[in-house]
């Protein structure tokens, strides 16, 4: 009984591991590509942050933090190896300056905790897929409210040079130049959270 306890045991950290790494792989191979940064003028349309929504969804918030901290460390690395007017705010190494790990970090991790909470509190009241459809919006909303924030508070000045702005009018430019992207993020994230984890849900049960 012992051994067929600790072979279950072993058997189920052998198949979460493998999703870790599955999930982990797309991250990353979504941000080494054009496909998780999508250039649009000083600003990109970030994809990269769906698989840590739906792993959150699918593997649990611990699991969709650490999932998270990949998504901040493909953010470290693309920071430097694909270096932009932005970069600025993801690597101490460039600013000179603690705060761009948490401004690298924080938002990606939490993009991997909350949609879970929010998906398992709204699916007691809504049907799944509108569940689903929320976590997906609150998830993106999520990475690009805290980005945004973190940048604003630490790095105002910065934030109104690479904007072309003042300080006095560096929230309207940032709504401004970033409402669009934050929508169309949005818009993805919601349309594939929902079409990915109804799909994983039906796959994980057959399994």
């Amino acid at each position: 009984m012992n051994n067929f306890s600790s072979f279950s045991k072993n058997n189920s950290i052998a198949k979460d591991t493998v999703k870790i790494a599955l999930f982990s792989a797309i991250i990353f191979t979504l941000g080494m590509t054009p496909f998780g940064f999508i250039p649009l003028g000083v600003f990109k349309i970030v994809t990269v942050h769906i698989p840590v929504i739906i792993g959150s969804i699918i593997l649990g918030p611990k699991k969709g933090a650490f999932l998270g901290f990949i998504f901040g460390l493909n953010s470290f690395i693309m920071a430097h190896l694909q270096p932009s007017l932005t970069s600025y705010f993801f690597s101490p190494i460039i600013s000179g300056n603690l705060f761009s790990l948490i401004v690298c970090f924080v938002p990606r991790i939490l993009v991997g905790v909350i949609p879970y909470y929010v998906f398992n509190l709204l699916k007691k009241y809504l049907n799944i897929n509108i569940s689903l459809i929320i976590s997906g919006l609150i998830g993106s909303l999520t990475n690009t409210i805290l980005v945004l924030g973190f940048i604003y508070i630490f790095f105002a000045e910065k934030y109104a040079e690479i904007l072309n702005t003042s300080l006095d009018n560096l929230l309207t430019a940032i709504f401004a130049s970033v409402g669009f992207n934050a929508f169309l993020e949005a818009l993805a994230s919601a349309i594939l959270v929902l079409a990915i984890c109804k799909a994983l849900f039906k796959i994980l049960k057959s399994v």
